[in-house]
């Protein structure tokens, strides 16, 4: 409950921005599509829902700074998880949820196309294995950290008026499951756990 009030103090802070300092600002909604390096899965194959609000300011005519809050969908998906002639046969797939807010720099190439790099920082909502019948208890796997931090890159291309598309990739810094912590075969100092990679495509509205 605590969190949630929080991200509405979060939504009323950016929304009093935008009106009180002159901010530019808009809407995000658009898609993820996801894997989890770590868990023997390739490919980005686990497609979410990504929607939320971003504002932002320039700092010089060439360079922006942006903050964004936005919901969105992680995980992995294992398309062979009933192939009994398949290695991943039985193998259970991800699904995570996030709070999410990224933190970007943006540097203006042209009149329509902007580079973007930056941190991002999420608060988990839902996290949980799943196998052929649904979700796994947690009892039997450990679970998921609460939190997540990321780097990430992307582009953002104005094609009409408010409307841009925009493109980027990002991945986790930290292991995201208490697991890769606490089992020293699945994480140490060679980067060894399962982290988030996400590419997502979303259409801003700019206001």
């Amino acid at each position: 409950m605590k969190k949630k009030f929080a991200l509405l103090i979060f939504c009323g802070f950016l929304i009093s921005n935008l009106q009180a300092q002159n901010f530019g600002g808009g809407i995000i909604l658009g898609l993820s599509t996801s894997q989890v390096g770590g868990d023997d899965l390739g490919g980005f194959n686990k497609a979410g829902l990504l929607a939320g609000v971003f504002a932002n300011k320039s700092i010089t005519p060439l360079l922006s700074f942006q903050m964004e809050m936005t919901y969105i969908q992680k995980g992995s998906n294992n398309p062979k998880m009933n192939d009994y002639e398949h290695k991943n046969v039985g193998r259970p797939d991800i699904s995570l949820s996030y709070i999410e807010v990224p933190l970007l720099l943006q540097y203006k190439q042209s009149e329509v196309l902007e580079i973007e790099g930056g941190l991002q920082f999420a608060n988990l909502i839902t996290g949980y294995y799943n196998d052929t019948y649904g979700e796994i208890s947690t009892t039997t796997i450990d679970p998921f950290i609460d939190y997540d931090i990321g780097l990430l890159i992307g582009m953002d291309y104005t094609f009409s008026g408010n409307l841009s598309l925009n493109t980027r990739i990002s991945n986790s810094i930290l292991p995201i499951g208490e697991e890769d912590y606490n089992h020293p075969t699945t994480y140490n100092s060679t980067r060894k756990g399962k982290y988030n990679s996400v590419l997502s495509f979303a259409i801003h509205y700019n206001f």
